[in-house]
């Protein structure tokens, strides 16, 4: 018996020559497919590029000072994830140097709106937390 993700009635959309693809799942399920697209935005490199390339194209250079502490090789496995998860796309210009600039999809567009309010919470409440955390780790253990 296969397990199934899906516990309610969905609609489906088609995908060009490929199945029918379920239009929503159920994250609860450890099994379902959704849990690998929340793994994906669920990584704070991911949110910080998608909301960088929100305000348009950018070369790899630019990505990498506008978002700091990224490293290269960081910055390199998650523009190809979210390129190969179908959010941004790469085009490379057979120029001399080679240019490379990155650009969301108008799926990646989507989660524009979700992650600024996210972004905007973190930095409404990060001081909260901090403080939070210290009293945290200074309480006696019981």
């Amino acid at each position: 018996m296969s397990s199934k993700c899906y516990s309610f009635r969905m609609e489906t959309i088609q995908v060009g020559d490929h199945s029918p693809i379920p239009s929503r799942g159920d994250l609860q399920n450890p099994d379902c497919p959704s849990r690998d697209a929340l793994d994906r935005l669920g990584s704070k490199w991911s949110v910080l590029i998608i909301l960088t390339l929100a305000t348009g194209t950018r070369r790899f250079s630019v990505l990498r000072s506008d978002i700091a502490g990224i490293t290269a090789k960081v910055l390199t496995t998650n523009l190809r994830d979210l390129e190969r998860d179908g959010l941004i796309t790469r085009t490379v210009y057979a120029e001399v140097p080679p240019r490379t600039e990155y650009a969301l999809t108008p799926l990646g567009a989507t989660l524009i709106t979700p992650f600024a309010a996210i972004r905007d919470w973190a930095e409404t409440h990060a001081a909260e937390i901090h403080h939070n955390r210290n009293a945290h780790q200074t309480a006696p253990q019981s």
